[in-house]
């Protein structure tokens, strides 16, 4: 029966394409702080691929990247050094921050 058939989306080779805005927000994350660095997430079932960025201090944002070569040179661009958490895992760093962001609530 046509009713249980299930309509199938393309297949899509990469992430959504790259928006302006979270570019603008990830300059301006680095532009702002001092120490940052930068990790990438790979795509899983729920997300698509993010860039992570890490200050000094531990503070972060995370945003939505078409692919990891994209954050490659986007991090390359803004002289960050770039990892791949699936490699080194999160820093303590980020940790500790979210530890102290969570106690002063």
């Amino acid at each position: 029966m046509a009713w249980f058939r299930r309509r199938r989306e393309p297949a899509r080779r990469f992430g959504r394409p790259v928006d302006r805005a979270d570019l603008e927000h990830l300059a301006e994350f680095v532009r702002s702080r001092r120490g940052v660095e930068a990790f990438v997430e790979p795509r899983t079932s729920v997300t698509e691929t993010t860039v992570l960025l890490v200050a000094h201090d531990g503070e972060w944002t995370r945003r939505r990247i078409e692919s990891p070569e994209i954050a490659r040179r986007f991090a390359h661009q803004l002289a960050l050094p770039i990892y791949d958490v699936r490699l080194l895992g999160y820093p303590q760093r980020m940790r500790d921050y979210n530890s102290r962001q969570k106690r002063r609530r």
